[in-house]
């Protein structure tokens, strides 16, 4: 092998710069097993005695469940599966919202087919789900 060329260089640097860029920023493993899914599961809705997990597993299909953690830092599990929503079977996602000391749970974004829907619907679908 010759020397390197300055050509040589200026090639090897910028693809060295994106593999560094693409580890830190590419795509990353989801993360469907923690303590933050696992008290989520486990929690109870509106002093129900089902926990959100049962409910999930009773009235859909294929359940889903993975943790993110936001820009702001706010974590974030959410619930993916097929429900039935206005008696046909949709593709519903749903955000908890967990505080840092993993004490309490907020419901957050629900979305039915990829589009948003109303805090009211959104508790109405839940209180539904954990009666």
């Amino acid at each position: 092998m010759g020397k390197l060329s300055k050509r040589n260089i200026l090639w090897i640097v910028p693809i060295g710069i994106l593999a560094i860029f693409w580890y830190f920023y590419g795509p990353q493993k989801d993360i469907t097993d923690n303590e933050y899914i696992t008290y989520v599961k486990n929690y109870s809705y509106e002093n129900s005695t089902k926990t959100l997990e049962s409910a999930f597993a009773s009235a859909c299909e294929n359940p889903y469940w993975v943790y993110f953690e936001t820009q702001k830092g706010q974590d974030v599990v959410e619930f993916e599966g097929d429900c039935t929503v206005n008696n046909e079977v949709a593709k519903v996602n749903v955000q908890f919202l967990v505080d840092n000391d993993i004490t309490s749970v907020q419901s957050g974004a629900m979305l039915v087919d990829s589009k948003m829907q109303e805090e009211a619907d959104r508790d109405q679908f839940l209180l539904a789900l954990v009666q």
